[in-house]
């Protein structure tokens, strides 16, 4: 066999690989369509789709955001890389999937945006009716996304907050499958993001001094908190990273907490919370696992920052000019937290990651 041929069966082989995947891949949703198929069946087809579909997300060295700011080995934890651009997805499969072992036949919960887009494409991939509880002031652009998943949209009168109690009493009343954060599932939600940081484990093959996350109710931080600590239990990590918060400026009960050095997080005032385009994914007068990344700050001697959001806009810009990232901005808060540290010798001589979303 000459060389030539041996390169062509590598390609051969790889191609095949490829396709192959791509099939099993066609053949799970198709399993999931076919009314035939026993419910046992149905549920493995949706496991197998969420290992090949959701997860996995890249790990990008920063340079260029390095050398604009002065900080050494800058990681971007990208979860753009997700169906439908967000980590909200690693939640939203893990509950579907969940609900279909359960025997339910529909899910609930209240939404800004990005979580309802996630629920109404798990949803209907798993065959599940989706009841998504959207505040009347808010004016999500991923609303006709929802709509076009299937799900359905109930408006709610107030805020966020209240449409997660509206949403937790349909799920009692109606037998539906409670998606909420805060509630019984709140293992379930952790467990999900700590996948993230057995991802980074992965890359890095240890723990970075610094993880960075953008908070709103506090799951995402408290969960990869979570995963680290089981890294460490387990040996496989030489130490728990510092975690860095970050969120919108002075409307978010775990920043507020953290700053005002209390050792749980009190709800703010509902009526001083104003939403805008760009901070609306953050902003909460009560996190709902608030004191679980407070917590989590707290024992890793972290930090917490407000972040306006003009500076969520820069940082923002600077990743689309520097790095040719599209990010949602709120997702930057995060990374902008960890660019303010204490002392600048914080984020000097080490690796570093911030967690982002993309826009969409």
């Amino acid at each position: 066999m000459t060389p030539s041929d041996e390169a062509y069966n590598r390609d051969a082989t790889a191609e095949d690989s490829s396709f192959n995947v791509f099939t099993e891949l066609k053949a799970q949703y198709a399993t999931l369509s076919d009314k035939s198929r026993s419910h046992a069946e149905k549920i493995e087809a949706f496991e197998n789709i969420t290992d090949m579909e959701v997860g996995d997300t890249p790990l990008i060295r920063a340079r260029n955001v390095e050398r604009e700011n002065g900080v050494s080995q800058i990681f971007l934890k990208f979860e753009g890389g997700n169906p439908t651009g967000t980590q909200k997805d690693r939640i939203a499969f893990a509950q579907c999937m969940d609900a279909l072992r359960r025997g339910y036949e529909g899910i609930t919960l209240a939404t800004c945006g990005n979580y309802g887009a996630a629920c109404a494409l798990a949803a209907r991939i798993a065959g599940l009716r989706c009841v998504i509880f959207l505040p009347e002031n808010y004016h999500s652009k991923r609303l006709q996304e929802m709509t076009q998943l299937g799900a359905e949209i109930v408006r709610s009168p107030g805020d966020y907050e209240q449409a997660v109690v509206q949403s937790q009493q349909f799920a009692v009343q109606g037998d539906f499958y409670d998606a909420n954060p805060g509630g019984n599932n709140t293992s379930l939600q952790l467990k999900a993001y700590g996948e993230i940081a057995y991802e980074i484990y992965d890359e890095l093959r240890d723990a970075p001094r610094i993880v960075a996350v953008p908070v709103s109710n506090g799951t995402v931080l408290a969960g990869i908190y979570k995963g680290f600590v089981s890294l460490f239990r387990r040996g496989k990590t030489s130490r728990i990273p510092m975690m860095v918060a970050g969120s919108a400026h002075g409307k978010n009960p775990i920043v507020e907490a953290f700053l005002q050095n209390k050792t749980t997080c009190e709800d703010l005032l509902p009526q001083r919370i104003r939403e805008t385009e760009v901070n609306e994914p953050l902003i909460s007068w009560h996190a709902f696992d608030g004191d679980l990344s407070l917590a989590a700050l707290r024992q890793t001697h972290g930090w917490a920052r407000n972040v306006t959001d003009k500076r969520m806009l820069a940082v923002a810009k600077m990743l689309k000019d520097k790095e040719g990232l599209h990010t949602l901005p709120a997702s930057t808060a995060g990374l902008a937290a960890l660019l303010e540290a204490p002392k600048p010798e914080m984020v000097q001589n080490d690796r570093f990651v911030a967690v982002l979303t993309a826009r969409r």
